[in-house]
């Protein structure tokens, strides 16, 4: 066996160590020495080797002592939260939303970018690069960015980093992290929207770990982020979790995609609306109704819906669990295919959960095939409206900490 085998054998051993040793100090601390020696199973002289060499790096810190079970206190550690910073982009149908945050997903800084009415592949990219550069300026430290998330709604190429159909935008093909990188030099990432919020939820969330969860995105469409073994699913192709286009009725509304039925055409901003429009053009009685006669009733939107329904319209509340009732029959669907642990619930339409939650959870139990199947925990994200940049910066920090990737 060659000097160089033996050599590069142990160098990948040590690369692997370190990496078990700093991610468990990032999941578990404030940690002593003596516990990671416990959890990782390796011996307390590897431990202190590569704890020393971590905080050389400053990667991780020493913090005040901990508890003692008798003898001298250990001194704990923990990541050094603030080694490097991370730009995170939710490119949205109406507006850009930024943040900086720290390695914990602490936000320092952030940006709202209103989106103009109709935008261009080359413009989209221009309004991009220019509020990055925005962030940039105004961050504190800048020399600490490390990284850029973005997450966009729509098919994405991962693997290129590419936008390859944003439906909201009508845009195809656009090259995110090609220019992102080449303007400014940093590691980017490009992901689903509900994809990054679903890893999100699994890095920094209540379900931090979560092995089968499924995060469904609720807004102008509806897409899912899937956990599946404890890994983030992309499918093929990268459109896992399109369940927006999953038929509910085949003779139901027609859908942006072309087809009939969308769950998308029922439970959407825009599909609540336009059910709201078609029972007042019915004739059915709303607060909403005085829109009918000035001729604007066109210009309902699904938040306008949402307000008269928290101002007592039965109209309205009636609307709202309507499509609670789709959403419903959607997530038994989604059960039925993966059988999640856990639903996460996001996005603009998911404001209105006091009038769609009981009714989803309803038709969740009345719908699916077994008594733990009727009782999966649904609730809603813990990030509010940070849920998708969020989720951008946990898909750098994932790359950050993998074994392959050095933090120096």
């Amino acid at each position: 066996m060659s000097k160089e085998f033996i050599t590069g054998s142990f160098q990948r051993m040590k690369s692997t160590n370190l990496s078990i040793v700093l991610n468990l100090i990032r999941e578990k601390g404030p940690i002593s020495r003596a516990d990671i020696a416990k959890l990782t199973k390796l011996t307390p002289p590897t431990i202190s080797n590569l704890t020393k060499e971590l905080l050389v790096e400053e990667r991780i810190v020493e913090q005040s002592l901990g508890e003692s079970s008798g003898g001298r206190k250990p001194t704990l550690l923990t990541l050094n939260s603030e080694r490097h910073h991370i730009i995170g982009v939710d490119i949205g149908s109406h507006e850009m939303n930024l943040i900086l945050t720290n390695l914990t997903g602490e936000v320092k800084h952030s940006i709202i970018q209103a989106m103009p009415s109709s935008v261009k592949k080359e413009s989209l990219l221009s309004l991009l690069t220019k509020s990055i550069r925005t962030m940039i300026i105004s961050a504190p430290e800048p020399e600490k960015l490390i990284g850029i998330g973005v997450a966009m709604h729509g098919i994405v190429d991962v693997a290129k980093g590419e936008s390859v159909f944003a439906p909201n935008l009508n845009l195809h093909h656009i090259p995110i992290k090609d220019i992102l990188e080449k303007e400014f030099g940093l590691m980017v990432i490009v992901e689903n929207d509900a994809r990054a919020i679903a890893h999100g939820h699994q890095w920094f969330g209540h379900e931090k770990g979560a092995q089968d969860l499924a995060c469904i995105n609720v807004g102008r469409g509806i897409g899912a982020g899937l956990i599946i073994d404890g890994e983030l699913y992309l499918g093929h192709d990268f459109i896992s979790g399109e369940i927006g286009h999953m038929a509910i009725d085949l003779h139901g509304p027609t859908c942006s995609c072309g087809n009939n039925g969308c769950l998308q055409t029922f439970a959407t901003g825009p599909a609540i609306a336009e059910r709201m429009r078609a029972k007042l053009e019915e004739g059915e009685s709303s607060s909403l109704s005085v829109m009918l006669g000035d001729g604007s009733c066109s210009e309902i939107t699904g938040e306008e819906v949402f307000e008269a329904a928290k101002a007592g319209d039965s109209l309205a509340q009636q609307v709202l669990q309507e499509a609670g009732e789709y959403l419903g029959i959607g997530l038994t669907n989604l059960i039925h295919i993966i059988n999640p642990e856990k639903i996460v619930l996001s996005g603009g339409v998911i404001n209105a959960r006091e009038f769609l939650l009981d009714t989803v959870q309803e038709t969740i139990q009345k719908r699916a095939l077994t008594e733990k199947a009727k009782k999966t925990v649904i609730t809603v994200s813990s990030f509010g409206s940070y849920a998708t940049v969020i989720g951008a910066i946990s898909l750098v920090l994932r790359e950050l900490f993998s074994e392959s990737r050095s933090l120096k």
